[in-house]
């Protein structure tokens, strides 16, 4: 008979699951023995860290990924990334060592006292099994729960002695076999309502979310808002973990506002809103106003039903994003709406010392490679960065829906591991890289070359804009003297460039593009927002 291991690791072969992101403590050992040459083992230095590169590795691949942590200690350091990848809907299977069981009850070190509650409530199942024999049955278990509509991360706990165990080969067969499908199609009567309400409408808008990327709907959104004569508006930055529409596309209007007030006026002209892929909407900070412009109704499609269920207005239809926009594509006729205005393209920004954020992303744009990546974690220059770069290919872009920082520099090392023919850009504000910094080590050791841009403004921008928004004067801990990202880069073994001029920034991004190593470039910038 085949032992827990065997059967767990057929599991994992059986769904492509051959990747581990994990950081190996004494419970999780006896797991990781004779470890398959067919499988990689990628370590992160802290547990925030792995599940933030499992993070990137499962939206950049579109498979369940595994992420393997140590015991309650490391379930601990991870709960801000498990929190970034519940927001991002990431199909994470994570699993954490637990005492041996004889030694549960008594407590012994390193047990975990309460495993099932402790990752929730940003878990969509937690498990322990009962017996040594269920492992494999719980993993698969928890790999479909990972997989299917609204996705995300999952968690099983793990006794350490139970991986030698014996288990039935026909159950163990029947467990690696399976198949759970689930992309659910949208009720064709709905769909033809939402297309006869649509060519109906004086002025409709289509707001893209993130769930178009991951979803495969790119195509369908595209030909959606070309045959209707649709404005398009990007789902608010915070909540926009990915980019659901071209952004050099005719068609495209911006990134919407985040905040309800500003919201209902940027749409005040529109009669039908109609919302793809987002929740309805991530909203912060809070600015009131009407939820909604006067007159105007507002549809949203989401294969997420909380996220239907709890939008505060409008109507929702919980299905695949994909199959609905395809199917509500094939529902409308070529409309007689004048087509929108075209979208201007990126604003000039005049030379600045130290130069502005908007500068250094215009000077990235001139150098960033057709079929680039970028993930972003530089808050107060987000709107700057899609300004200038207006990127337009399907899985260009990745950002926290959850906007816990430490996501950024993680994620980057699991999306170029997933996509490693593709250039990834890892744009950084050196606050931001303190959180996850030791991804640094682990970009080196699996030879990613990643361009890391850090933008070093010396505050925490963000908060000091929120601070005004907030009426807030005198909070402490906003102003960042003495980072050094470079040196600490340097120190794990990253190739690093110090800058300061627009030409020196485009120079030194391009050899960095060109590398076949991590290389980091490092610009002061003015303080402040930059939105353009």
């Amino acid at each position: 008979m085949p032992t827990v291991r065997e059967a767990s690791f057929d599991l994992f072969r059986a769904r492509g699951m051959t990747t581990m992101f994990g950081n190996p403590g004494s419970t999780e050992l006896p797991m990781l023995a004779e470890f398959p040459a067919d499988f990689r083992y990628v370590l992160g230095l802290q547990e925030a860290v792995v599940v933030g590169m499992a993070d990137g590795y499962a939206q950049a691949s579109g498979r369940a990924t595994l992420a393997n942590l140590h015991t309650a200690p490391g379930v601990g350091n991870a709960m801000g990334a498990i929190f970034n990848a519940q927001a991002n809907h990431s199909p994470l299977l994570i699993t954490a060592g637990q005492q041996a069981r004889a030694q549960i009850t008594m407590q012994a070190n390193l047990t975990n006292r309460d495993a099932i509650r402790m990752p929730q409530p940003l878990v969509k199942w937690a498990y322990e099994p009962p017996r040594a024999e269920d492992v494999p049955l719980a993993l698969a278990h928890g790999a479909h729960l990972a997989s299917l509509p609204p996705r995300g991360p999952v968690f099983v706990s793990l006794p350490m002695d139970d991986w030698g165990a014996a288990v039935d080969e026909a159950d163990a067969r029947h467990a690696i076999e399976r198949t759970v499908s689930g992309r659910a199609t949208a009720d064709p009567e709905a769909v033809r309502a939402l297309a006869a309400r649509l060519e109906r409408a004086s002025n409709p808008v289509f707001v893209a979310g993130p769930d178009i990327d991951a979803s495969g709907a790119w195509d369908a959104a595209v030909g959606l808002a070309e045959r209707q004569r649709l404005p398009v508006w990007a789902t608010p930055a915070p909540g926009g973990g990915r980019i659901g529409f071209p952004e050099n596309h005719p068609n495209f209007r911006g990134v919407l506002p985040p905040a309800i007030g500003p919201v209902a006026q940027t749409l005040e002209e529109h009669d039908l809103i109609l919302v793809a892929g987002s929740s309805v909407f991530p909203y912060y900070p809070h600015i009131p106003g009407p939820l909604l412009p006067e007159d105007a109704e507002l549809i949203a499609i989401t294969s997420d039903p909380d996220e239907a269920a709890r939008a505060p207005m409008g109507a929702a239809i919980v299905a695949d994003v994909k199959l609905t926009l395809e199917a509500l594509l094939e529902a409308v006729p070529e409309s007689a709406r004048p087509a929108p205005e075209p979208n201007p393209g990126p604003q000039e920004i005049p030379a600045s010392d130290p130069l502005d954020s908007s500068t250094v992303h215009s000077a990235l744009a001139e150098v960033f490679p057709e079929d680039g990546i970028v993930v972003l974690e530089s808050p107060s220059s987000t709107l700057a960065l899609r300004n200038q770069l207006r990127l337009s290919r399907p899985g260009s872009y990745y950002f926290s829906s959850g906007g816990g920082l430490g996501f950024g520099l993680a994620a980057s090392v699991g999306v170029q591991l997933a996509q490693p023919d593709r250039p990834v850009v890892c744009v950084l504000g050196e606050g931001s890289a303190q959180y996850a910094i030791t991804a640094f080590w682990s970009a080196v050791a699996c030879k990613t070359p990643i361009t890391f841009l850090v933008l070093g403004n010396a505050e925490y921008a963000i908060l000091k804009w929120f601070a005004e928004v907030e009426s807030v004067q005198g909070a402490p801990g906003l102003d960042l003297p003495a980072l050094d990202v470079a040196s600490v880069a340097e120190g794990y073994g990253v190739k690093a460039h110090r800058v300061k001029g627009r030409d020196e920034v485009r120079d030194a991004l391009a050899k960095a593009l060109a590398s076949s190593r991590p290389e980091l470039v490092e610009v002061p910038v003015a303080p402040g927002m930059a939105l353009f």
